[in-house]
C-alpha cells in the first residue's frame, strides 16, 4: 500500500490544532475557478464603468429636474411624492458620488468597492421611489444598480490567478 503525501506540510515548531468546526486542509473543488475569476475581474471593470455612467446620467437627469420640470411626468397621488427640484438635488448628489466612487472603482481602491455598493443601493431606492415619473427609465437604472452591487460583492482581488 502505497501511502499519499499530504496536501500540506505539517506545521513547524509546534502542534497547532485546526479551529472548531474548520478542516485542517482545503476541500477539493472549493473556492473560485480560474474562469469564474476572471469573469468577477472583467465584471468588476464593468460595474466600475456602469458607475460612472450611471452617475453621469443620473447627474443629466437632476439638471433637467432641476432646469426645466415640465419633461417629467405629473402625477395625481403618490405617497412619496415631492416636487422635482427635490429629485433633483437627490439626483444630481448621488450621480455625482456615484461618478467619483465609479472612477476609484476602476483605479482599483479596497473602498470604493464597498462605497459603490452603499451607492447602488441608495440608487436602487431612489429609482424604485422615482418609478411614476420615468417608469422604463427607473426599470433600467435599477438593473444597472442590481449588476453594480452584485460584482463587486463577489470580486475578490487577492484571489485573481
Amino acid at each position: 500500500m502505497t501511502q499519499r503525501p499530504h496536501a500540506t506540510p505539517p506545521p513547524v515548531g509546534g502542534t497547532q490544532q485546526p479551529s472548531a468546526g474548520m478542516p485542517s486542509t482545503p476541500a477539493p473543488g472549493l473556492g473560485p475557478t480560474p474562469a469564474e475569476t476572471a469573469w468577477a475581474a472583467g465584471g468588476v471593470v464593468f460595474a466600475g464603468v456602469l458607475m460612472l455612467m450611471h452617475g453621469i446620467l443620473a447627474v443629466f437627469q437632476g439638471i433637467s429636474l432641476l432646469a426645466d420640470d415640465d419633461v417629467w411626468t405629473r402625477i395625481g397621488d403618490y405617497v412619496y411624492k415631492m416636487n422635482f427640484t427635490s429629485w433633483g438635488v437627490i439626483l444630481l448628489c448621488l450621480g455625482t458620488l456615484a461618478a467619483v466612487t465609479g472612477a476609484f472603482v476602476l483605479r482599483g481602491a479596497a473602498w470604493a468597492r464597498m462605497t459603490g455598493i452603499f451607492l447602488a443601493s441608495l440608487s436602487m431606492v431612489a429609482q424604485f421611489l422615482f418609478l411614476p415619473y420615468a417608469p422604463f427609465w427607473s426599470v433600467i437604472m435599477i438593473g444597472i444598480a442590481f449588476f453594480v452591487i452584485w460584482s463587486l460583492a463577489v470580486y475578490r482581488p487577492e484571489s485573481r490567478i
